[in-house]
């Protein structure tokens, strides 16, 4: 789990855009992003898996 300060921070409009970065909605990871649902690759496989996100199916 994330630093509450850190997801709070990152909240925040930045003084410059480029000081912004994306977290993710559920769990506040920084890394492994996907812009297209908004959360980490450990969150969007678990709601994939529970059924949670439509129209995502597994691959095999």
């Amino acid at each position: 789990m994330a630093k509450l300060a850190l997801i709070l921070k990152s909240q925040k409009v930045p003084k410059y855009p480029s000081r912004g970065y994306h977290r993710c909605k559920l769990c506040g990871r920084p890394k492994a992003y996907i812009r297209l649902f908004g959360m980490c690759r450990l969150c969007f496989r678990e709601q994939a898996h529970k059924g949670n996100l439509p129209g995502v199916t597994k691959a095999s």
